[in-house]
């Protein structure tokens, strides 16, 4: 079975996650460089199956789009010009970054660790696509 990719796309750096081939957990894959990130996944895609791809959709309180939304919305057209025939699924990214900073919180890790950024991105992407998972089951 194909796997399911997740993208936690930012200005400056994007968190990405990979569910496992029975597509049953996500795991946190990298951080990348948002520059680099066509590259990155063009060389993923020619060594694993993927399915579909999880882009996260900023959205404020009221559910209206938020700043960084033009900026995300322009690396989906960047990414479907690239990819044409790969599924994307957008899913609401709300609160992704504070549960990810929590769960660094309540898995003990070291001051040092909370503070790197590119960790709390992957974790951020690795929530989207956990909670995609769980929504699929039920």
């Amino acid at each position: 079975m194909p796997r399911i990719l997740s993208i936690d796309y930012g200005q400056k750096r994007t968190g990405i996650a990979v569910t496992d081939e029975m597509q049953i957990i996500a795991s946190g894959l990298t951080t990348i460089p948002s520059a680099t990130a066509i590259a990155f996944l063009k060389d993923y895609f020619t060594k694993e199956k993927v399915e579909a791809v999880l882009i996260g959709e900023p959205k404020q309180m009221n559910g209206q789009p938020s700043e960084s939304a033009s900026m995300i919305k322009g690396f989906v057209t960047h990414f479907t010009n690239h990819f044409p025939e790969m599924k994307v699924i957008r899913v609401d990214e709300r609160f992704t970054s504070k549960m990810a900073f929590q769960s660094m919180i309540d898995t003990k890790l070291s001051k040092k660790h909370r503070q790197n950024k590119a960790l709390i991105d992957e974790i951020s992407a690795t929530i989207m696509l956990q909670d995609y998972l769980s929504s699929k089951r039920f």
